[in-house]
């Protein structure tokens, strides 16, 4: 069948609308792009802890650099046995710090002594990567380390051999996401920053360059 004048001044008017609409759309696509922020302490690394690095350890190669590689918070959560909720609690409270949502650890073995069952809900685990894990560190050394209570300073003896740190944190509310009044029963947790140096010695000096407040020699005298 052959169409009418009138179905085709239709057709055409239709699609008109069609191509302004996705026109409309593009248009403001380009408008609402969102600029991505440049993660602070990865431009830090790059402008002056490599320089300082490689003039250090005289590494000819900048890929020989150490750097951090990923950052680990594992929270034990032992009164979950008696308690089921904690663990909803304390999920809630690492997704609020890290700003990603963290995996429930259940146990492997059953230990009658703890009243512990296999398969219960027993602990929470995260791995930070790339710009959540520089963002976490960020904040983690220049906001939460000093709200600790009675702060000295990191002890610089808890690096595994493999140029790994771990540190212990008692108290989950040295992080200004946490409200104090929102808080059933405080818990600690521990912070495992994994890089790829192949000595304690290069690692110390990679996490101090970042500003990792450790102790000093006379103060560890």
């Amino acid at each position: 069948m052959a169409k009418s004048k009138e179905d085709r001044k239709k057709e055409s008017s239709t699609a008109k609308v069609s191509k302004s609409k996705k026109s409309d759309k593009k248009a403001s696509k380009e408008d609402y792009t969102e600029e991505k922020v440049p993660v602070r302490l990865l431009e830090v690394y790059r402008k002056n802890i490599v320089p300082e690095l490689m003039k250090k350890f005289s590494y000819k190669n900048v890929m020989q650099v150490p750097k951090i590689n990923k950052i680990c918070i594992n929270v034990g959560v032992g009164a979950a046995t008696a308690d089921p909720k904690l663990i909803e609690n304390t999920v809630k409270e690492i997704e609020m710090i890290t700003g990603q949502h963290p995996v429930i650890v259940k146990a492997k073995k059953s230990v009658s002594n703890f009243k512990l069952r296999e398969g219960m809900n027993i602990a929470v685990r995260v791995t930070l990567r790339n710009d959540r894990m520089y963002e976490f560190f960020d904040k983690f050394v220049n906001v939460s380390i000093p709200r600790i209570r009675d702060f000295r300073g990191l002890s610089d003896k808890s690096f595994d051999g493999r140029g790994n740190y771990t540190v212990g944190i008692k108290e989950q509310i040295i992080f200004p996401e946490i409200n104090v009044d929102n808080i059933s029963r405080i818990s600690g947790m521990d912070v495992t920053i994994t890089t790829t140096a192949k000595t304690d010695e290069e690692a110390f000096e990679l996490l101090k360059l970042f500003g990792f407040p450790f102790l000093t020699k006379q103060q560890n005298n």
